[in-house]
């Protein structure tokens, strides 16, 4: 009989939810509490929980790139956005809005704002990616009682 591993299944059932819900956060929180920051946090959550479930292998199958380049990617981008008003006169981190028609979402209101955000969002699941590479890995198979 095949032995059932009952955290591996509920993390496998809760953890698109969990990214879903995070992304949910990062859009709706450029207009209210919340954004980047704390849907990159439940982001971070749902990576631990992989961990928890497969270890180290299971958290370097979430994505092809390395974590230190989708860091750099958001500190790129929130960093290119809060500086982008420098070069018209404006100060930084001031927010322009753009009204658009989709055809399928109707009007929406897109932000300088949500850019920034998204940025923040990549660089805390950027740093959680890290911390899991840099702490989640055994550097060697050895007993911890063995002598050196």
């Amino acid at each position: 009989m095949k032995r059932v591993d009952y955290v591996d299944v509920s993390v496998r059932a809760v953890f698109h939810v969990v990214l879903v819900t995070s992304l949910y956060l990062l859009f709706v929180g450029h207009n209210s509490p919340g954004g980047g920051f704390v849907g990159g946090l439940v982001a971070g959550s749902a990576i631990a929980m992989r961990y928890v479930a497969g270890g180290i292998d299971a958290v370097r199958s979430l994505t092809p790139v390395k974590p230190w380049t989708i860091l750099g990617a958001g500190i790129v981008v929130a960093g290119v956005t809060a500086a982008a008003p420098l070069l018209w006169g404006r100060p930084p981190l001031e927010a322009h809005i753009l009204d658009l028609h989709l055809p399928v979402f109707g009007d929406v209101h897109v932000s300088t704002t949500l850019a920034f955000d998204t940025g923040v969002y990549l660089v805390v699941v950027g740093l959680v990616l890290m911390v899991f590479e840099a702490f989640g890995d055994d550097l060697t198979d050895a007993p911890l009682d063995a002598a050196p």
